[in-house]
C-alpha cells in the first residue's frame, strides 16, 4: 500500500518541492511530480536548474525526447506513465494514479484555499484506509 506523507503549512511550496525531489531521487532513483498547471511546471523546472546550486537533478517534462532516460518527470498531465517510486503531488486533487507508487508526498501551502484542498485530500486517503503521516512545516520555511 502506498505510504502517504502530508507536508502542511508550507510557506514556499516550490522550494520544499525541490528538497523533496532531491531526497526522493537520492533514496529511490525515480520521481514523478504532478503540478496543477503549465506555469507551475515551468517554475519548478527553472528552480531545479538553480537549486541546489552545486548539484544537478536530471528532470524533464513527460513529452521530452529524453523522458525515457530521465529519472525525474515534472508535468501537469493527470497520468504519469512509466516506472517511478515516488510521486509528489502539487495538484489540488488526489492524483487518479497515486496507488501505483510506493510513496506519495502531498504539499499543502499555508493559504486558506490550499488548506481546504489539502484537508479534502487527507479525508480522501483516510477514508480509503491509507496510513497518513503529517509533517508540520510552519516553523521550517
Amino acid at each position: 500500500m502506498t505510504q502517504i506523507d502530508f507536508y502542511t503549512h508550507v510557506a514556499q511550496p516550490l522550494k520544499l518541492a525541490a528538497k523533496i525531489i532531491a531526497k526522493a531521487y537520492r533514496m529511490h532513483g525515480s520521481v514523478r511530480v504532478l503540478t496543477p498547471d503549465a506555469d507551475t511546471t515551468q517554475a519548478l523546472d527553472r528552480l531545479l536548474w538553480l537549486d541546489p546550486p552545486l548539484s544537478f537533478l536530471p528532470h524533464c517534462r513527460m513529452d521530452s525526447a529524453v523522458a525515457a532516460e530521465t529519472p525525474i518527470w515534472i508535468d501537469e498531465r493527470l497520468e504519469h506513465a512509466g516506472p517511478a517510486a515516488v510521486l509528489l503531488n502539487l495538484h489540488a486533487e488526489p492524483p487518479p494514479f497515486f496507488s501505483r507508487f510506493e510513496r506519495l508526498a502531498e504539499l499543502v501551502a499555508a493559504d486558506e484555499r490550499n488548506v481546504a484542498a489539502g484537508r479534502a485530500r487527507f479525508r480522501f486517503y483516510r477514508e480509503r484506509g491509507y496510513d497518513l503521516r503529517q509533517h508540520d512545516w510552519s516553523s521550517r520555511d
